[in-house]
């Protein structure tokens, strides 16, 4: 048996409802449910049991101190041609968040997972675009550009199994690890 996992901060519920105002309504623009809105810390794909339980023990002795993380900023993946991802940032390069995904992929790599050797942009996905021009959302970013969500505290981070449905992922918590 497998699971689908990864491993991300959540954020406070005035934080997801203030994100979810911001819908633009645009057709093909698909808003991340709130409950599902987080900054993923690192994604692990489908993995074996056996590799689940080492993780979750390697996650569990990670040490960190709770930090505030800015949440401002907009833009999409790709940042050119027609946009597949609508993101809010996190803070320019913040040494903690920085910090704790180095952990984490490090968990990972003693849990016997491959890591992800691509650059770590940290942000948060709160759309999803299908078929979506480049210029239909132009006038949303640019009256967004400066978009300031405020801080959020990090005290905890989550390892969360997601399961694949015609209606969206179903998010489930497995593990939760807090700031000593």
């Amino acid at each position: 048996m497998t699971k689908r996992v990864f491993v991300a901060i959540d954020l406070p519920e005035p934080t997801r409802h203030l994100l979810a105002d911001h819908d633009p309504k645009i057709r093909g623009v698909r808003w991340t449910e709130t409950a599902q809105m987080h900054l993923t810390l690192g994604f692990f794909g489908d993995v074996p049991e056996a590799v689940d339980l080492v993780l979750r023990e390697k996650l569990s002795g990670i040490e960190f101190g709770a930090f505030f993380l800015p949440i401002a900023g907009i833009g999409t993946f790709p940042p050119k041609g027609p946009p597949k991802i609508i993101w809010i940032g996190v803070g320019q390069a913040h040494p903690h968040l920085f910090q704790i995904h180095k952990r984490v992929q490090e968990a990972a790599l003693a849990a016997g997972l491959e890591p992800d050797l691509r650059p770590w942009h940290p942000h948060i996905t709160i759309a999803r675009c299908r078929d979506v021009s480049a210029q239909s959302l132009r006038k949303f970013l640019q009256s967004n550009a400066e978009l300031d969500a405020g801080m959020i505290r990090v005290d905890t981070f989550h390892l969360y199994s997601s399961k694949l449905t015609p209606a969206g992922p179903i998010h489930t918590r497995e593990l939760s690890v807090p700031a000593k």
